[in-house]
C-alpha cells in the first residue's frame, strides 16, 4: 500500500478535500512540548506541551470540519493527552472524552530494554538505523529493539480501523510510531538532520464503512512537517 509523498499537506487544504462519504483516521504526533533531556530518568515521560503547543492543536481542531462525530485516542503520556484536548476544544467540544491506548505509547517496540538503550545512545539515529535496515532488508538482530517495520505498520492500520468509530477518529502519539507508519505508507525518509515536525503525521481516508482504504497522506497541522536540525 505504498504511496511515495515528497511532502507534507496542510490539514486545512486535506480537511477541505475530504467528501462526505469519507472518513478519516488521523495518526498524529503532539504538539510542540519542551525540551527533553538525554539524562532524564523518565525520557521525558513527564514533558508537557508548551502554550505554543496548546495554540499549535487548537488550530488544528479548527480545521476539521463541523459536520461528523469525532472520537480520541490517545498514548498514556500526558502530552498526547493533552494533545488530543486541544484538538478537541478546537472543533468545539470543551470535555471530549480521551481514550489512552498503550499500543500509541510503545506500539513498535520489540524489547523495552534494547530499546532504552537507543534512547540513550541516539534517539534519532536508533530509529533511522532501524528504518534504513529494513528497508535494505539486513537481516534483523537476534535481540531487536523493534518489531519488523512491514508488519508492524499493517497492524498499527488495522488496529486504528477497527477503534475509529467515528468519521473524524483522532490517535495522537509520538514521532517514533508516526516516523515508521510514514515511511512504510508514504515512502517518506527521515534523517537525524531531517524529522517530523509535531502535530504532524498520517491520515488515513476510507469509504464511509471505515473498512475500506481510499488513500493515505502525510498531513501537518503546522506551516511545515519537517524540523531541520
Amino acid at each position: 500500500m505504498l504511496n511515495v509523498f515528497a511532502d507534507f499537506v496542510q490539514a486545512r487544504d486535506f480537511f477541505k478535500g475530504i467528501l462526505p462519504d469519507e472518513r478519516v483516521f488521523f495518526l498524529v504526533r503532539h504538539a510542540e512540548r519542551d525540551h527533553i533531556k538525554p539524562t532524564d530518568a523518565d525520557y521525558g515521560a513527564h514533558v508537557g506541551l508548551t502554550e505554543r503547543g496548546r495554540a499549535q492543536a487548537l488550530s488544528l481542531g479548527q480545521c476539521i470540519p463541523a459536520d461528523g462525530d469525532m472520537v480520541f485516542y490517545s498514548s498514556p503520556v500526558g502530552r498526547c493527552v493533552e494533545t488530543a484536548q486541544f484538538i478537541a476544544k478546537g472543533r468545539g467540544l470543551e470535555n471530549a472524552h480521551v481514550e489512552p491506548l498503550e499500543d500509541l505509547g510503545n506500539f513498535f517496540v520489540q524489547d523495552y530494554d534494547e530499546f532504552t538503550k537507543v534512547l540513550r545512545a541516539g534517539f534519532y539515529e536508533g530509529i533511522c538505523e532501524w528504518l534504513l535496515n529494513e528497508r535494505e532488508g539486513k537481516p534483523r538482530k537476534e535481540i531487536e529493539a523493534f518489531c519488523p517495520l512491514a508488519s508492524r505498520s499493517e497492524e498499527m492500520l488495522a488496529m486504528m480501523l477497527e477503534k475509529g468509530s467515528e468519521r473524524f477518529n483522532i490517535f495522537a502519539t509520538h514521532d517514533a510510531w508516526s516516523v515508521p507508519c510514514l515511511a512504510h505508507f508514504c515512502g517518506m525518509t527521515f534523517t537525524p538532520q531531517r524529522w517530523m515536525n509535531f502535530l504532524s503525521g498520517m491520515a488515513v481516508v476510507t469509504d464511509e464503512s471505515g473498512k475500506r482504504v481510499r488513500r493515505i497522506v502525510p498531513v501537518t497541522g503546522l506551516e511545515t512537517g519537517w524540523l531541520e536540525f
